[in-house]
Order: structure tokens, then sequence, then C-alpha cells
């Protein structure tokens, strides 16, 4: 039987555990150098920088502890209608229970009630379960990224229509 989750926006509170989880999967997948989300300012501060407008964070809670988390949020020099889906990471003991389904579907209605017509997402090779589920949500890859998101370490986008 798969262990039962809640998806419910980030706290203050829960800074110090998606920062964890953060600097736990991304190097589990070699995206711990330069050009990384994984240096960016906001990893110890994810409350205070989703609560900026058209942003929203939100965290998956098992057993009443975090283990994973995702955001949207402007594109990063990106057009008005577009947002990026972010910092979207699952522990693995709850990889594969539907976490990052319904993660996803709250965050896509999170950006469709903030007037986002599209949303992109950056990722690399190498996180195959990820693109597969994005893949299933209606992503579709693009040969270049978009924005200024400063992740150049990043060799996989995908775009999507809201």
């Amino acid at each position: 039987m798969s262990p039962s989750f809640l998806i419910r926006p980030i706290e203050p509170r829960d800074d110090a555990a998606v920062a964890a989880i953060i600097r736990t999967v991304m190097p589990e997948f070699g995206a711990d150098g330069p050009g990384f989300a994984i240096h960016d300012r906001e990893v110890d501060g994810m409350h205070a920088a989703y609560a900026q407008p058209r942003s929203a964070y939100f965290v998956v809670e098992c057993d009443g502890a975090v283990v994973g988390g995702a955001g949207v949020a402007p594109l990063v020099g990106g057009e008005p209608d577009v947002c990026e889906l972010r910092k979207m990471y699952f522990l693995p003991t709850v990889r594969g229970i539907g976490a990052g389904g319904a993660m996803m579907e709250r965050c896509l209605d999170a950006a469709r009630g903030f007037g986002f017509r599209r949303c992109y997402i950056e990722t690399l090779t190498g996180m195959d379960a990820a693109q597969a589920l994005y893949r299933r949500h209606g992503f579709t890859p693009l040969r270049a990224p978009m924005g200024g998101t400063g992740h150049h370490g990043c060799d996989r986008y995908y775009l999507r229509e809201l």
C-alpha cells in the first residue's frame, strides 16, 4: 500500500526541510555544479521567495514530514504569460506514489489562477522519471531554453499550454 500524502502551501517553518531536499536530490542526478538551481539564492528562503506576486510553492507532507515540493513563478526574462514550474523535487521514499502528478496539477492550477497561459520547465538528461511525468501532463520538448533562468546546466526544456 502506498503511503498517503498531503500537498499544502509552504510555510516559513518548511524552509530548512525544503532546502535539505533540494540539496539531497539534485546531486543524486549530478546537478550540483555551477548553473543548477541548487545554487539559487532562494533555496534557503523558499517561503519568502514564493510570497511574491503570481508565485506559489507547495510542499508534500508524508506522516507529518516534508518530503518534496514544487512551485510556479513568472519565468525570469520571459513573456508575461509564461510561468516556470520550479524546484520540483521529491525524496526517493515518495517517488512513484502519485505525489508528482498531484503536485503538477496543483501547480498548474495555481498558474492558471495567476493568469499564466503557458508553463515552462527546465531539467536535465538523466532525470528520466521527471521527463516522463512532464510528458504525461502535456509538456512538449523544446529545442532551446526560454527566458533567462541562469540554469545553464540544464539541457532539456519543455512547454505546455495552460
